[in-house]
């Protein structure tokens, strides 16, 4: 079986000298009361005909309800995320988690019962420093926070 082509944008910013990370926390009964391993990068998959970048920047607007913030896009390359293959690019930005309007999918819920239910995608936003964030990421995606560069110090 082929794998899936997923694509995503990880805003961050700087503040206090620390270099900061926005990472949204998986949405939906399975992942209600975990923190650890729990937050992820908006992305998702490569539709086709798409191109990456495409599909990162309608992931975002998807997932987080909120246009792209501008601004260029650092390619922090790719892993490998259970059957996945994703691919991240950093963008340089600030974003209130109080703006974020998040998507919603469909799940039979509770299992088996024919009852279909909405949840959010991700169901919260928050900015991380990257050893807090490096704990409460999908364990696969933390090697894009060890990709970001070093904050500016002025």
């Amino acid at each position: 079986m082929a794998r899936l082509l997923s694509a995503g944008l990880l805003l961050h910013r700087v503040r206090d000298g620390r270099r900061e990370v926005l990472l949204g926390h998986l949405g939906g009964p399975f992942w209600a009361r975990r923190h650890e391993r729990a937050w992820s990068i908006p992305k998702g998959v490569v539709e086709e005909g798409e191109s990456p970048e495409d599909a990162a920047a309608r992931e975002f607007l998807e997932e987080l309800g909120v246009p792209v913030p501008d601004g260029p896009w650092l390619d922090l390359g790719s892993v490998r995320q259970s059957r996945k293959d994703v691919l991240v690019w950093a963008v340089e930005a600030d974003l209130d988690p109080e703006s974020v309007v998040p998507g919603t999918f469909d799940l039979e819920w509770p299992p088996n019962s024919g009852t279909m239910q909405a949840f959010p995608e991700i169901d919260r936003v928050a900015w991380f420093g990257l050893d807090e964030a490096a704990e409460a990421i999908v364990a696969a995606q933390a090697a894009f926070l060890d990709r970001l560069p070093p904050p500016v110090v002025e």
